[in-house]
């Protein structure tokens, strides 16, 4: 996701929730159950609509990862059929325009996808912001530069990247702790019958109805009324932070997630970038498809 706070961005927007009380933002009425697999190229695709959706109205929720990855079958495909996992990927990235290099599962393919969820939880041990962190770089790593991150050594990398403390997750990564947070999520997935990943499940705190289920990727507009509906009221989208304030706070973004949070053309999103890199703000990362940007300042 990643699923990046953007809580400096939310702060500055409560001129724009007149509507809304204020103890309604501080408490964040509804929260985001999102499933995903660190490994799932549809999950990686959902990246710019979760950013927008977190921009314009992340003053109204919170979000809550939970790794729900079908582990038996994708060790199975890793055997038997890497080839289908290829297509798959690169099927997702042209249609999405979130690289995602295939040649991972005939070049380097992940040995191990188990460990890496069990990773995750032991990052967010130091916190959500923490394991959000983490999870978004081990997708880099994974989608863009098709490195085995279930290799110990990819993963304290990632971990890092993700500023966490290595001490810390070397020893939370062989713990207990860290496995019994994942049996958590994949016990709550079932609870939930979610069955396909991405899935977000919506849950108004003041209303004790069960919560509303989206299972796979929808247009924008669709997660906006799911949650104008769950808020029972019309909530108007915060004022979007400049390029260059959003490019900061992220870091490494794809061209793609800037095109869809600033409602721009490709061609318009490369073009800004650009201008960025005149300024030597960021430098450019070509991948397998499309481009990504890394901030430099």
């Amino acid at each position: 996701m990643s699923w990046n706070s953007t809580e400096p961005f939310e702060n500055k927007q409560l001129d724009n929730t007149a509507q809304c009380g204020y103890f309604d933002l501080l408490k964040k009425p509804i929260e985001i159950y999102l499933f995903v697999d660190p490994l799932c190229a549809d999950c990686w695709s959902l990246e710019p609509l979760i950013k927008k959706l977190g921009i314009e109205y992340g003053r109204f929720f919170t979000i809550r990862p939970i790794l729900s990855g079908k582990l038996k079958t994708l060790n199975q495909d890793i055997l038997e059929r890497p080839q289908r996992l290829k297509e798959h990927w690169e099927k997702t990235a042209s249609r999405s325009g979130m690289c995602c290099d295939g040649d991972l599962w005939v070049e380097n393919p992940i040995s191990y996808p188990y460990i890496v969820s069990v990773a995750i939880k032991a990052a967010e041990l130091q916190g959500k912001k923490a394991g959000k962190k983490f999870l978004r770089k081990l997708q880099e790593h994974a989608f863009l530069d098709k490195r085995d991150i279930s290799k110990e050594n990819n993963l304290i990398t990632c971990a890092k990247e993700a500023q966490l403390d290595l001490i810390e997750f070397k020893n939370d990564l062989h713990s207990n702790s860290a496995k019994k947070a994942l049996q958590c999520d994949l016990k709550l997935t079932k609870e939930m019958e979610v069955e396909n990943v991405p899935s977000l499940v919506f849950f108004n705190e003041a209303d004790d109805e069960e919560g509303l289920k989206l299972s796979g990727v929808y247009p924008y507009d669709i997660y906006v009324n799911v949650l104008q509906e769950m808020l029972q009221r019309q909530v108007k989208p915060a004022k979007k932070p400049s390029l260059e304030d959003f490019v900061a706070y992220f870091q490494f973004i794809g061209t793609k997630e800037v095109a869809v949070v600033y409602d721009w053309s490709i061609e318009q999103a490369e073009k800004e970038m650009k201008k960025l890199q005149l300024k030597q703000m960021v430098e450019k990362v070509p991948v397998k498809k499309g481009v990504f940007w890394k901030y430099i300042m």
